[in-house]
């Protein structure tokens, strides 16, 4: 799981926005936002953002976590193929 790698007073966030932003985009960091030490907002980049919609469509959607789980019980009890045997016709 990822964690948030920097945590910022909303005032240093105001003035240093800018800066910031880049550090997400191009360190791939998580960035929360505190107001009175108490955290109030995250900034992420957009890749990340998305991964986590569509976390969040996955484990909301009924039928994909159930199946999800019946492939979890498979394969805990060695019910598996190979990647050979996928392509056999």
């Amino acid at each position: 799981m990822r964690e948030i790698q920097k945590v910022i007073p909303i005032t240093k966030a105001k003035s240093g926005f800018l800066d910031i932003m880049r550090k997400v985009e191009d360190a791939d960091e998580t960035v929360a936002i505190t107001k009175n030490g108490v955290p109030i907002g995250v900034i992420m980049n957009m890749e990340q953002f998305e991964g986590i919609l569509e976390t969040i469509d996955i484990l909301s959607d009924a039928e994909t976590m159930r199946l999800l789980e019946r492939s979890r019980k498979e394969f805990k009890s060695g019910k598996t193929v190979s990647h050979e045997q996928t392509w056999k016709k």
